[in-house]
């Protein structure tokens, strides 16, 4: 996410034993960003099947700006922070800004890139998404991630425009007489505030929510048509006698359409509650820090230093909290990690007792996409189809193909 305001260290400073809390604290956030964003690409890059999920490009480049950030952007905050005083100079003081900006502005578009590429595949035509996100599309949004945040980082801050207007009072600021302190001040001026503040956190936000809103109503849709099929019974079965005129009696078959309609409404009900999940930690680490950001320069600069401090590194817990919100939620993720910190042990591998499984075709029945698959088992006999309701989530539209 980003920082793009005051970087200022409290004048008052802390002492020894809120030093001791907060580097306790900073340490344990900074070894979760880098072991959790780390754990995340390697994930992906041992696993064939994470890589044919094209979500799962966004997720992978979400890890490495959070990494970086854990990695070139927290490590000296926490420093100048705990020693309060900044030992390396003012262009290292600029560099160091710029990539906080762009590195924190760069994962916040990720998140809004994955928010998009979720509603593209559930909302909108989701059976041709492979062929709507293709590796172009991909690509481009990919960079797009990466090159805007440079217009609002390294351009303007090595330019000196954020500080334009108010330079003597950065100045001022960036030395304590009384502690003979130096200090990494990264002040804004208002068109620098608001202009940053609004790509980097208030566009990509309203995209989310309105996403994300559409997400969780298709969600819900979904859920009760699952359950009008479970009241119905078995709505499809007229369609498919014709195919089949020679199955056994309709008894042994009305138990797994059952069993899957209950699975699929639990499914539903747990995508809709982690998105709940998703924006409200978004909201909660970065929405305090892009408020203040803009507020702060219209009453002249008056939020304290520690309440900057406080609400910047919310936003830096962010950068920890993506690789639980956007990998260890998902089952497949989940079993790579197993896989990898359990040293490839054959337990966690995906399950390929019962049979090959071959390409799945799909049917419209009263309204609702429906998958058949057919198994075939290791004796040669061909399994019944099952008439399950499609996931349109792009992890198991994947698995159709």
């Amino acid at each position: 996410m980003e920082e793009l305001d005051v970087n200022v260290s409290s004048s008052e400073g802390f002492g020894i034993a809120e030093k001791i809390v907060l580097l306790s604290f900073i340490s344990a956030v900074i070894l979760m960003a880098i072991l959790g964003n780390l754990l995340v690409m390697v994930a992906v890059c041992r696993d064939r099947q994470l890589r044919k999920i094209k979500t799962n490009y966004f997720i992978v480049s979400l890890a490495f700006a959070d990494l970086l950030v854990s990695v070139l952007v927290m490590p000296f905050g926490a420093i100048e922070l705990v020693q309060d005083n900044w030992i390396y100079g003012e262009m290292f003081c600029l560099v160091r800004t710029s990539l906080d900006v762009l590195l924190t502005t760069a994962s916040i578009l990720h998140l809004c890139c994955i928010s998009l590429d979720r509603y593209y595949a559930i909302c909108c035509q989701p059976l041709v998404y492979r062929n709507k996100m293709t590796p172009l599309r991909i690509a481009v949004m990919l960079g797009g991630c990466w090159v805007i945040p440079t217009f609002i980082s390294f351009l303007p801050i090595m330019q000196g425009w954020n500080s334009i207007g108010i330079i003597d009072l950065i100045q001022q600021r960036q030395f304590n007489k009384a502690s003979n302190s130096t200090y990494c001040i990264f002040m804004v001026n208002k068109p620098y505030a608001i202009t940053c503040s609004v790509v980097a956190f208030y566009i990509p936000f309203l995209l989310m929510v309105l996403a994300y809103h559409r997400i969780y109503v298709t969600a819900r849709a979904h859920a009760r048509q699952i359950r009008l099929l479970q009241r119905a019974g078995n709505p499809a079965e007229p369609r498919q006698q014709p195919q089949e005129p020679r199955q056994q009696p309709q008894e042994p078959r009305q138990h797994p359409p059952d069993q899957h309609s209950t699975h699929r409404m639990k499914t539903e009900t747990k995508a809709a509650k982690t998105l709940c999940i998703i924006m409200g930690c978004f909201c909660l680490c970065w929405a305090p820090f892009f408020v203040t950001n803009i507020v702060d320069p219209f009453i002249n600069y008056t939020v304290p230093g520690k309440l900057w401090t406080a609400f910047l590194w919310l936003g830096y817990i962010n950068s920890g909290l993506n690789p639980f919100l956007y990998a260890f939620l998902n089952k497949a993720f989940r079993r790579a990690f197993l896989i990898i910190l359990c040293c490839g042990d054959e337990r966690y591998r995906r399950p390929s007792i019962l049979g090959q499984t071959v390409p799945c075709s799909t049917t419209t029945i009263n309204g609702s996409t429906h998958v058949l698959r057919y198994t075939v088992l290791h004796n040669g006999h061909h399994q019944e189809q099952e008439k399950l309701p499609i996931h349109t989530d792009p992890e198991s539209q994947e698995s159709c193909f």
